[in-house]
């Protein structure tokens, strides 16, 4: 038997992208895997060259009657034995059948969407204590982290390509451009980061007012906006520092992917990040919303550069010991076994 993943988002974003990679890992790794998904041609090319059958879906609002037995169609077709819902939308439209499902849970999100449902998998634990506080019964319930993907073999963005000098402290954000994200803590602790450049890599709806804030402070000219990127590891190995000051983060993907490249990180005590980071060990924390600690802890850093090896070094270990791609697939793995599939 098989395991259908739907993913009902059409955007770009780390959910998107890990479900990209963790499919795709399944796949390698030996399984019998398939996707229904919204549209997105960047999404269906990737899935497709690892292998992938996929089918694509409305996955609309209450008046879109054809996603739910399209899926069903498909799930008979490949003969699934188990359905994965990755986030809410995903779950509103799956349906039931001769089949288990299960819920992948990346926040805490109504519960409502995933009644029926025979087992729920969050990515921290404590979103899972939190669904079995919510009355989810602790047996069908599971942790499974994120993996950190390799660093690829690729070179460096060239900083001369985005108009920023080779001996200038460079900072690097990776988000929506949403006010979760924060990333306008960011383009104000620059202000006391006067030799500092900052790229933010992420799409949105703020951008225009991100640049605002940025002209208002006088700082627009040592932003760099990237929009959408395809080449993540190469900005990792490009920047000196990641900022990850979002305001809400169940999990903070970004944190365990700098670790994986080697690059240290100052991030705001949001419930993702302070439930990852040894503060003062594998990375920094700072408060949410707090621009000026932002600036200092990052300052401090780079003056120090025994502070930011050891940071580099801690964190590298953490992924090594927890959040390695073999040791994560393989949880799926056993997963999936108790109930049939592959």
């Amino acid at each position: 038997m098989s395991v259908l993943h739907l993913l009902g988002s059409g955007g770009e974003g780390g959910a998107e992208t890990y479900f990209v990679q963790l499919v795709s890992a399944l796949q390698k790794a030996g399984g019998d895997q398939a996707c229904a998904i919204r549209p997105n041609h960047g999404r269906e090319t990737a899935l497709a060259a690892a292998g992938l059958p996929v089918t694509t879906a409305r996955f609309g609002g209450p008046i879109d009657l054809l996603t739910r037995p399209r899926i069903a169609s498909t799930a008979r077709r490949i003969e699934a034995g188990l359905l994965i819902a990755w986030m809410n939308r995903a779950a509103r439209h799956t349906p039931s059948g001769a089949w288990a499902r299960i819920g992948r849970l990346g926040g805490y999100y109504k519960l409502k969407n995933y009644r029926g449902f025979d087992h729920l998998v969050g990515n921290t634990q404590d979103i899972v204590d939190w669904v079995i506080a919510q009355g989810w019964p602790a047996d069908k319930a599971s942790y499974i982290p994120n993996f950190a993907t390799a660093p690829e073999e690729t070179s460096p963005v060239s900083r001369a390509s985005l108009d920023t000098p080779e001996d200038a402290p460079l900072l690097l954000g990776m988000g929506r451009l949403h006010t979760s994200k924060a990333h306008d803590v960011s383009i104000k602790a620059l202000q006391a980061l006067p030799e500092a450049f900052l790229w933010i890599a992420g799409v949105g709806g703020l951008e225009g007012q991100l640049k605002t804030l940025a002209q208002s402070l006088g700082v627009l000219d040592r932003v760099r906006f990237l929009g959408w990127r395809s080449d993540p590891s190469a900005l990792y190995q490009t920047a000196d520092v990641c900022l990850f000051p979002s305001r809400y983060e169940p999990l903070g993907n970004v944190v365990i992917q700098a670790w994986a490249h080697g690059l240290p990180v100052v991030a705001a005590a949001s419930q993702g990040p302070a439930g990852l980071i040894h503060d003062g060990e594998d990375g920094l924390l700072v408060p949410i919303d707090d621009e000026q600690a932002l600036a200092e802890r990052t300052a401090a850093l780079l003056a120090d550069p025994m502070q930011r090896i050891r940071l580099i070094q801690n964190g590298h270990a953490r992924v090594e010991s927890e959040f390695g791609q073999e040791a994560v697939v393989a949880r799926w793995q056993a997963l999936f076994a108790r109930f049939g599939a592959a």
